[in-house]
This record gives structure tokens, sequence and C-alpha cells, in this order.
């Protein structure tokens, strides 16, 4: 996953205006697969036991600056943020390609003539995530709020 994400974002990276302190995409009341969420608890027990979450309204991880206390190991769904996505979704019997990109990072080629390999798509990531978090907890895949990884003082 962070082979191709940093990929896409070398790739794109003129159009890319997403910089630390850009949260814009950092919303609050994001949830993980319980897998990601403990890859966080790992790697930032301290925070988590010490530290207060972001003021409710944008991403709980975010600091007064807006930068992300937890970059390096932050959560699929915010590795993909600001690049161009794909998907396929059924629209009236048929699989038809939809694409998107954060508007701040719209200027440039137009994303529809984007070959598909210069664009994040959805699904295959996400499918293997599921697959580990069914692995870890086979009664049924659950997710966890990332305002909720830290202890409540």
């Amino acid at each position: 996953m962070d082979l191709v994400a940093r990929r896409l974002h070398v790739l794109h990276a003129a159009r890319t205006v997403c910089r630390k302190g850009c949260s814009a995409c950092c919303v609050d009341d994001l949830t993980v697969f319980d897998v990601e969420a403990e890859h966080i608890r790992q790697r930032h027990g301290s925070l988590l036991q010490e530290g207060a979450p972001h003021p409710v309204g944008a991403c709980a991880f975010l600091d007064a600056a807006g930068a992300c206390r937890i970059y390096a190991e932050r959560p699929y769904v915010c590795r993909t943020q600001g690049l161009p996505l794909r998907w396929l979704e059924e629209q009236q019997g048929t699989p038809v390609e939809l694409r998107d990109i954060c508007p701040l990072n719209d200027a440039g080629e137009p994303i529809e003539d984007l070959p598909a390999d210069d664009c994040w798509t959805l699904g295959p990531v996400e499918g293997r995530l599921a697959r580990l978090e069914l692995e870890a907890h086979p009664s049924a895949a659950r997710r966890t709020s990332l305002r909720a990884l830290f202890v409540a003082k």
C-alpha cells in the first residue's frame, strides 16, 4: 500500500497542494478496522494515554497547527487523501468507473483523462483489510473510532 501511495504522491506532486497542516480532509468521526486501530495503539501508546484528542470537529489526531500526530502510522483512509481516486460502481446493471479528487488538487490534467494506474483504485486494499479484520475477529469485522482510541480522562 505504501509503495503505491508513495508512487502516486510523487507522480501527482505538481498538482497536490496538500502539505503539513492542510487538514481539510481530516474530518471527525472517522472509523478504522480494529487491525488498524491496534497498529496505532502499539505505536502511539503514550500519546493515547497521556495526550488529548483534537477538539471535536476535526480528526482526533491533529495537533493545534493541523498536523497529524501519527502521520507515519496513519490509517489507510488517510494515506489516500488528496490522490486521484477511481472506483467501479454498478449503475443500471452496468459497471461504471467513477473518479474524484480533493478540490484543492483539481488543477492539472483532468482526472478523467489519467491512465487508471495513475489513480488510487478503491476496493482492493479495503478488501485485504476486511479479510485481515475477519481473521482477527471471525464473528464480525469491527471498526473503531479514531477518537475512541484516546484514554478518557
